[in-house]
Order: C-alpha cells, then sequence, then structure tokens
C-alpha cells in the first residue's frame, strides 16, 4: 500500500492563507488616513488572522512534539512567537481606543510580511467586515 497523502486543509496552507489575508489589509491599511469603521474592521480582521497564524504553528509544533522532536517543536515555536504576541498587542491597542498608536505598530508588522507578494488584491470588505465589532464582543 502506497503512502497516505494528505491534500485536505493543513496548517502550512492555513498559514499561507493568513499570511496572506494580512499582507492585503496591511496594504490596504496603508492607504487609508484615518481609522473609520472600515479601518477599525480592517485592523480587528488583522487580529483574527495573527492569531491563526499562531495557531497553524501551534499545530505543525504539536505534531513534532508528538515525534519527540520538542527542539524543533520549541525552535518553530520561538520563530513565530511574534504572531502571537503582535496579536495580543493589537487588539489591546484597539480594546484600549489607542487608534493613534495602532500606525507605528502595523509599520513593525510589514517586516513579517515581505515575503507576501501581492500583485492582486483577492480579499475585499467581505471579509472583514463586522471583525471589530466581533472583536469587542469577545471578552478579554
Amino acid at each position: 500500500m502506497g503512502r497516505i497523502i494528505e491534500t485536505g486543509e493543513t496548517p502550512a496552507k492555513k498559514r499561507r492563507a493568513h499570511m496572506r489575508s494580512c499582507a492585503e489589509v496591511l496594504r490596504l491599511l496603508a492607504e487609508r488616513p484615518v481609522f473609520d469603521a472600515e479601518g477599525k474592521d480592517m485592523a480587528s480582521f488583522l487580529v483574527f488572522n495573527l492569531r491563526g497564524i499562531y495557531q497553524t504553528i501551534d499545530e505543525s509544533a504539536a505534531a513534532w512534539d508528538e515525534r519527540n522532536y520538542w527542539k524543533k517543536a520549541e525552535g518553530l515555536r520561538e520563530k513565530w512567537r511574534w504572531a502571537r504576541t503582535s496579536s495580543e498587542e493589537l487588539e489591546r491597542l484597539i480594546r484600549g481606543d489607542a487608534w493613534h498608536e495602532v500606525p507605528q505598530f502595523l509599520i513593525g508588522l510589514i517586516q513579517y510580511f515581505s515575503g507576501v507578494r501581492v500583485t492582486k488584491l483577492t480579499r475585499d470588505s467581505d471579509w472583514w467586515v463586522g471583525a471589530h465589532r466581533a472583536l469587542l464582543r469577545k471578552g478579554p
């Protein structure tokens, strides 16, 4: 019997989708002068995608942990820890209504998405509408 190859939603595939979403939203936010309702939704959408990135890392690291490659698993978690800390910090800024600090924070995120080429925008407002309300509704 041959090897079984998983063709479904792998953590790497999900991570690439989250990375793409973040890169597109950062690009769109850079073009905005102020944070209106849609800008707030976009920033909140970014929080959810940053969380998603780290969740996929945790899934991948858990697979390494099961094989007793704990050093490799911890190295992976450490390499991507920025996603978790960034989502927490951005959420703190949003919940604290510190919108004047958000642009500077977003500039710091750009380095992590420099490898994602965005030649054509594939996400539109349907992706992030209501994200701000959802983020505020969910408890800390």
